[in-house]
C-alpha cells in the first residue's frame, strides 16, 4: 500500500503593504519625466516631426485624390509636397515684401500719430496725469502739516548753494560701415535656422506619405492591440477624420484670413494682406488668438487715419467677424464637438507654449487632439482621453448607478434623453439601465449597499421607466456625422441602435387577441432586490409591441402563496434575473411551480449575458424552461414569435426525451 502524498502548501504570497506605490506607478512617473525632459530639450528634433506629422494629416486627402486620378503613390507625394512648399514659400515671400513696405511707410504716419498725441494731451485724457499729481500733493500735503494744537516751528535759515562742477565733456563713437561680408552673414544667419527646419519637414513629410500604412501597423504593433482588425480599422478612420477636421480647419482660418484682409483693404488699412495672413494663423491659438490678430491694424489704422473713423471700422470687422465664424460657421461644419474639454484646450496651449514657443502655441490644439485620438483608440493610451478628451469620465451605465445613489431621477432621466436621441429604447434599456442595475445588484449581493440606498435605487430605477413610458421604441434619426474629427470608440457605441421589432410590425395584426388582452404575457420578478424593476422594463416593451402583460413580485409566486395566484388568460411566463449565483435549484423548483398551475411556455431571462445557466447546456435541461435569453430584445423578439405561431413551441428542457438526448450527446462513442 502506497503511503499518501504529503499535503502540497501553497507558496505564501508577498503582500505589499497599502500606501507605498507600485512598481508600475513609479515606472509611469519616470517614462513621464523623461518624455518631458527630451520634448523639451530636443526641440530641434521632435519641433520638426510634430509639424510634418500635422501637415501630413492635411495632405493626405490630395495625396489620396492624386492616386485616384491614376497617378502612382510617389509621384502623388512629390506633387503634394512640391504644392504645399510652394504655397509656404509664396505666402513667406508676399509677408516679405509687405513687411519691408510697412517699414518704409512707418515714418510717415509719424505726424499723425504725434497729432493725435498732442490732441489727447490737450482733451479730458492729457489732463488726468495732471489732476493725480494735484490730488497726490493735496494728499502729502494734508499728511505733512502739524497738527492745529502744536505751534509751528520756526524755519531754519537756508544753506547756500554749493559750487557746481564743470559736467563731462560729450564722447561720440562712430563704428565703421559694415562690409558686404557682414551685411551678408547678419542676412543669412537668421534664416539659416528656419531654413533647416523647413527641411527637415519636408524631408519627414515625404516618408510619412510613403509609408503611411507601414508606420500605422508599427504604432498598432508598438502598443499591443488586442483586436487586431478592430484596432486597424479605428485607426484608419481616426485618421480620415484628422485629415478632413485639420483640412477644414485650415480651410476656415485661410477663409477668415482672406475676408479679413478684403475688409481691411476696403477700410483702408496699409498692408490688408499681411494681417489677413496674421489673422489667419493666429485663429490656431485657442479663445484669444482673432483678438489678439485684431489689434496690430486696428494700432495701424488709429495711426494713418487722422480721425478715429478707420480704427473703429476695422474694431467692427474683427468684432463682428470672429463670433459669426466662431459660433455660426464652425459648428455647422465641425459639428458641436471638437472631442476636446475647454480645460484641455487651455492647458494644452500653456504646456506646448512652455515646451516650444511660439509655434507650440500654435500647433498646441491640433497636436491635442491628436493624442485624444490615440486615447480614445489605443487601450494603453486611455488616460489621455480621460485627461484631455470631453467624454464623461463615467460609462453611461456607471453614470445612472451613480445617479441612483444620489436619488436623483431627474438627473437620470435628463441623462437617458441624451442617449435616446442616438439609440432606442430597447438598447438603452438592455445596454445602459440593465448594466446599471446589474452594478447595483453586485453592490447589493456583496453588502456595500445599505437598505437607504437600495430603496433610493429602487425609487430612481421606477421613477425613471415610468417616465420613459411615453418614449416610443423606435430607432432616432442618426446625430453622428463623419465631420466630427473624433469618434466614439466601438465599445460605448450601440450595439444594435434600432428597436426590438421594426414598428409598424408586418405581423401586428397576426397577433391573437388573448395575447392582446391584460395579463396575457405574465411578467415575474426574481429574488433579487431589483430583479422587479428589469420584469418592468421587460413589461413595458412588450406592450409597446401589442402585447398584454402584467408584473408581479417574486413573493406571490413563492410555495404558500403561488395557490392564490390567479393564472387565468395567461399565455406566456417571463421571469427575470439580474443576479443567480450558484445552482439555480429555486429557479427550477419555481418553474415546476409554475407548471403545475398553468401549461404555459415559460421564458427565463438571465440579462448579465456571461451567466453560467446561459453557458452550461447542462443546466439548462435540469431547469425546464422553453426559452433562456440575455437581452430584453431577445426575450421580446421570442415573446412575439411565440404569439404570432411563427415559431415552434419546443419541449421543456427537463423533459425525459431531452434529458436523454442530451446525455446521448454527453457519452462516447462505441469503438
Amino acid at each position: 500500500m502506497r503511503p499518501a502524498p504529503a499535503p502540497v502548501t501553497p507558496p505564501e504570497t508577498e503582500i505589499e503593504p497599502p500606501g507605498v506605490p507600485g512598481l508600475s506607478g513609479l515606472l509611469t512617473l519616470a517614462v513621464s519625466v523623461v518624455v518631458l525632459a527630451a520634448l523639451y530639450v530636443g526641440e530641434d528634433v521632435f519641433l520638426p516631426v510634430v509639424l510634418a506629422i500635422l501637415l501630413a494629416f492635411v495632405l493626405a486627402p490630395f495625396v489620396e485624390l492624386l492616386r485616384r486620378w491614376r497617378l502612382g503613390r510617389v509621384p502623388s507625394v512629390i506633387i503634394a509636397v512640391l504644392v504645399a512648399l510652394g504655397i509656404i514659400v509664396s505666402l513667406a515671400a508676399v509677408i516679405g515684401f509687405q513687411v519691408a513696405g510697412l517699414a518704409s511707410d512707418i515714418p510717415r504716419y509719424q505726424t499723425t500719430i504725434e497729432t493725435k498725441i498732442g490732441s489727447l494731451r490737450e482733451g479730458a485724457l492729457g489732463k488726468l496725469p495732471q489732476l493725480l499729481k494735484d490730488f497726490g500733493r493735496r494728499f502729502d500735503r494734508a499728511v505733512a502739516e502739524p497738527p492745529p494744537e502744536q505751534a509751528p516751528t520756526a524755519p531754519s535759515p537756508a544753506a547756500p548753494p554749493a559750487p557746481q562742477e564743470p559736467g563731462p565733456l560729450p564722447v561720440e563713437v562712430h563704428e565703421p560701415d559694415p562690409t558686404p561680408v557682414q551685411v551678408a552673414r547678419n542676412v543669412l544667419l537668421p534664416l539659416l535656422e528656419p531654413l533647416a527646419t523647413m527641411g527637415i519637414v519636408f524631408v519627414v513629410l515625404v516618408f510619412i506619405l510613403m509609408q503611411r500604412e507601414d508606420l500605422r501597423d508599427r504604432m498598432i504593433r508598438l502598443f499591443g492591440a488586442s483586436d487586431l482588425h478592430r484596432t486597424t480599422a479605428a485607426m484608419d478612420d481616426a485618421a480620415r477624420r484628422l485629415s478632413r477636421y485639420f483640412l477644414t480647419q485650415l480651410a476656415l482660418n485661410a477663409s477668415f484670413g482672406v475676408v479679413a484682409a478684403v475688409g481691411l483693404w476696403l477700410i483702408g488699412v496699409p498692408s490688408p494682406i499681411l494681417w489677413g495672413v496674421f489673422a489667419a494663423l493666429m485663429r490656431f491659438v485657442p479663445y484669444i488668438g482673432s483678438f489678439l490678430a485684431a489689434v496690430p491694424p486696428i494700432l495701424l489704422a488709429a495711426a494713418v487715419d487722422p480721425g478715429w473713423s478707420m480704427a473703429l471700422m476695422a474694431l467692427a470687422l474683427f468684432a463682428v467677424g470672429e463670433p459669426l465664424m466662431g459660433h455660426v460657421v464652425e459648428p455647422i461644419v465641425y459639428g458641436q464637438s471638437t472631442g476636446l474639454s475647454p480645460f484641455a484646450v487651455v492647458i494644452s496651449a500653456i504646456f506646448w507654449t512652455w515646451i516650444w514657443g511660439p509655434v507650440g502655441l500654435l500647433i498646441s490644439t491640433p497636436l491635442t487632439l491628436c493624442l485624444v485620438v490615440l486615447g480614445r483608440h489605443v487601450e494603453r493610451l486611455e488616460f489621455l482621453d480621460v485627461l484631455l478628451g470631453d467624454r464623461p469620465a463615467l460609462t453611461p451605465a456607471e453614470n445612472l448607478y451613480q445617479r441612483m445613489l444620489a436619488g436623483d431621477p431627474d438627473e437620470a432621466l435628463e441623462s437617458a434623453e441624451l442617449l435616446l436621441k442616438e439609440r432606442s429604447l430597447t438598447s438603452y434599456y438592455d445596454e445602459v439601465a440593465l448594466r446599471g442595475l446589474q452594478l447595483a445588484a453586485n453592490d447589493a449581493t456583496r453588502g456595500v449597499l445599505t437598505q437607504r440606498q437600495l430603496e433610493q435605487v429602487k425609487d430612481v430605477i421606477r421613477a425613471l421607466v415610468q417616465d420613459l413610458g411615453s418614449h416610443e421604441d423606435v430607432e432616432p434619426q442618426p446625430q453622428e456625422t463623419k465631420d466630427d474629427p473624433v469618434a466614439a470608440p466601438a465599445s460605448e457605441k450601440p450595439a444594435n441602435k434600432g428597436p426590438a421589432v421594426r414598428t409598424p410590425m408586418p405581423q401586428e395584426g397576426n397577433i391573437p387577441e388573448d395575447w392582446r388582452a391584460d395579463g396575457a404575457v405574465l411578467c415575474i420578478a426574481g429574488r433579487g432586490p431589483l430583479d422587479e424593476a428589469a420584469s418592468e422594463m421587460l413589461s413595458q416593451l412588450l406592450t409597446k409591441h401589442g402585447l398584454g402583460t402584467r408584473v408581479i413580485p417574486h413573493s406571490a409566486v413563492s410555495r404558500r402563496e403561488i395557490f392564490n395566484l390567479d393564472m387565468t388568460g395567461v399565455q406566456m411566463v417571463c421571469i427575470s434575473y439580474l443576479e443567480i449565483s450558484g445552482t439555480p435549484a429555486h429557479l427550477r423548483y419555481l418553474l415546476r411551480r409554475l407548471k403545475q398551475k398553468a401549461k404555459a411556455p415559460t421564458l427565463v431571462g438571465l440579462w448579465p449575458a456571461e451567466d453560467a445557466v446561459l453557458k452550461s447546456e447542462t443546466m439548462r435541461a435540469t431547469l425546464g424552461a422553453n426559452y433562456y435569453v440575455s437581452s430584453l430584445r431577445d426575450a421580446v423578439v421570442q415573446c412575439l414569435k411565440v404569439a404570432i405561431g411563427e415559431e415552434k413551441l419546443p419541449e421543456p428542457a427537463n423533459t425525459p426525451a431531452v434529458v436523454e438526448a442530451t446525455a446521448a450527446k454527453r457519452l462516447p462513442l462505441p469503438a
